[in-house]
C-alpha cells in the first residue's frame, strides 16, 4: 500500500539505483519500511499496477486490518474466546458423534494383557459349594505332622474346600463337572483373595448348569502343542466305577459354555480325571479300603460322548469310588487318607496288577476310629500335602515325614479333628526353595 500511493517517488528510485542492494536500502530509509518490505517492493510484478490488481491489494489490506482487529478483540475478551471453543465443540459433536465404528483390539505382535501377569504359583481352592479363588503358594506355611493345623478359607457352616491344587499363573485349566461337561479358563481369570478369603461363586466365570457341581480339574501349560495333545490322553472316573479314555486334543477347543467330557449314567456321576501318556498303571480307591491296580493299555482311547468301561466292582450299596492315581513316577509311593485324618503311604509293588472291573485288594484297614478312605495320592519323598477339613482347617506336611508301611495298616494320625469334623481335600504339592517353615510336635498316636 506504501508503494502505490507513492508509487512514482519508488519508481523513480528503483530507477536511479545502481543495483537491487541499492534499491533496498533507499526503500528502507525514504518510506520507513522493513528490509522484508522493502524485498516484496522490488519483487513485485509489473501487472500489480493496473486497476484490477491496485483494487484487490487495497481489498486484502481491508481483510488483513479486519482480522487484526477481530483478534484482538478475541484476546482482550474470555467470555468470546469461550464461546468460540463451545461452538467449535459442538461442531465437532454434531460432524462426528455418532456411535464407534472400529475395535480397539490386542494385536498379536503387540503386548498382551497375559504377558504383564506374572507367571507365578499360586494355590487354586474350590469350594463345595462352587466357591473359587486363587491364592499365593507363599501364604501357606509347612507345619509338623499332626499339628492342628491354620484358619484356611472363610466359609460358610455347610461349606468346605474340596477342590485344592498348585498351578502358574498362565497355565489352562480344564474344569471337569459331575454331569460329565468340561470348561476351560486361565488360571489367571480366576479371582485373586487371601488365604482366609472366601472366593467368588464358580457360577460367575462359568456357565455351569444349575445343579451341576465341579468335580475334577486338570491343570495344563498349553493347548497349542499339536504333538503333546495328540499324544497326551484324558482318563475320567465316576463314583460307580466307569472309567474313561479320551486323547486330550479331543478338549483341546474351549468353548464359553462348556463340552461334553463324557455320557453319564443315570444315579452316577463324574468323580476324577487325570492326564496319561497312555501306557501308564491306574489305580481305583474305594471308600470301603480297597483299590483295583491294572495297565492302562486294558482301556481303549473312546469319543468324547462315550460312557465308558468298568473300572472297578463295587463291595455293596454303601461302597463308592473315591479316587484314581495314574502311576507316573517310579520311585512313587501310595498315599491314602481317611476321613478322620489317618493317613499313610505305601509301596506301590505291594498292590498286584489285575484287571481292570475287579474289586481289588485292602489299601487301609478302615475301622470306626479313621473312617472311611476319602483320598488317594501318588507321591514322592520331595512332595509336601495339603489337608484341609470340612470346617475350614489347613495343614501342610512333608510327605518324607511320613514312613513307608504296608498296604493292609491303619496308618498314622495326620491331622486332629474334632468328633464332628472330617477331612474334606487331599493335595500333594511340590516344596518351594527358601520357604518359611513352621514346625509342631507330631503325635505318636497310629
Amino acid at each position: 500500500m506504501i508503494a502505490l500511493d507513492h508509487l512514482d517517488e519508488v519508481i523513480a528510485l528503483i530507477r536511479s539505483s545502481k543495483d537491487p542492494e541499492v534499491a533496498k536500502i533507499g526503500l528502507m530509509e525514504n518510506f520507513q519500511l522493513s528490509e522484508i518490505q522493502a524485498k516484496a517492493i522490488l519483487e513485485m510484478r509489473l501487472q500489480r499496477l493496473t486497476g484490477l490488481e491496485r483494487e484487490k491489494i487495497q481489498n486484502e489490506y481491508a481483510e488483513v486490518k479486519a482480522l487484526i482487529e477481530r483478534l484482538n478483540e478475541i484476546l482482550g475478551s474470555e467470555s468470546i474466546r469461550m464461546d468460540i471453543i463451545k461452538g467449535e465443540l459442538t461442531e465437532m459433536k454434531d460432524r462426528y458423534g455418532d456411535a464407534r465404528r472400529t475395535q480397539i483390539v490386542h494385536s498379536e505382535e503387540d503386548i498382551t494383557v497375559e504377558d504383564m501377569i506374572p507367571n507365578e504359583e499360586m494355590v487354586i481352592t474350590i469350594s463345595n459349594q462352587g466357591y473359587v479363588k486363587r491364592t499365593s503358594l507363599s501364604e501357606y506355611r509347612t507345619q509338623g505332622r499332626g499339628g492342628i493345623g491354620s484358619k484356611a478359607a472363610a466359609s460358610k457352616d455347610d461349606d468346605f474346600t474340596e477342590h485344592l491344587f498348585v498351578a502358574q499363573a498362565h497355565n489352562y485349566l480344564l474344569i471337569f463337572t459331575e454331569f460329565g461337561k468340561v470348561y476351560w479358563k486361565k488360571v489367571y481369570e480366576i479371582p485373586e483373595g487371601n488365604k482366609t478369603s472366601k472366593g467368588r461363586a464358580i457360577q460367575n466365570l462359568l456357565n455351569i448348569e444349575p445343579g451341576d457341581k465341579v468335580r475334577a480339574v486338570l491343570n495344563l501349560k498349553n493347548l497349542e502343542d499339536q504333538e503333546y495333545i495328540n499324544n497326551t490322553f484324558v482318563i475320567l472316573c465316576t463314583e460307580k466305577g466307569i472309567i474313561k479314555k479320551t486323547l486330550l486334543e479331543a478338549y483341546s477347543r474351549p468353548r464359553a459354555n462348556g463340552i461334553a467330557a463324557i455320557s453319564i449314567h443315570d444315579g452316577d456321576r463324574l468323580l476324577d480325571a487325570a492326564l496319561t501318556n497312555g501306557s501308564n498303571h491306574i489305580i481305583i480307591a474305594k471308600s470301603e479300603g480297597k483299590a483295583v491296580h491294572f495297565n492302562e493299555a486294558d482301556v481303549r482311547p473312546m469319543g468324547r460322548n462315550a460312557a465308558g468301561v468298568k473300572g472297578t466292582t463295587l463291595e455293596n450299596d454303601d461302597d463308592k469310588v473315591i479316587g484314581m492315581v495314574c502311576i507316573s513316577r517310579e520311585d512313587a509311593n501310595l498315599l491314602v487318607v481317611s476321613e478322620k485324618g489317618y493317613g499313610k503311604r505305601s509301596d506301590i509293588g505291594d498292590y498286584r496288577i489285575t484287571h481292570r472291573g475287579g474289586k481289588g485288594v485292602k489299601t487301609i484297614n478302615v475301622t470306626e476310629k479313621t473312617g472311611k478312605l476319602v483320598a488317594i495320592k501318588e507321591v514322592v519323598d520331595k512332595d509336601d500335602l495339603m489337608i484341609i477339613n470340612k470346617s475350614g482347617i489347613s495343614i501342610r506336611i512333608s510327605v518324607e515325614e511320613l514312613r513307608v508301611m504296608g498296604r493292609a495298616t491303619q496308618g498314622v494320625r495326620l491331622i486332629k479333628l474334632n468328633e464332628d469334623d472330617a477331612i474334606s481335600s487331599v493335595e500333594k504339592i511340590q516344596k518351594i526353595e527358601g520357604e518359611n517353615t513352621e514346625s509342631q510336635e507330631p503325635t505318636n498316636e497310629n
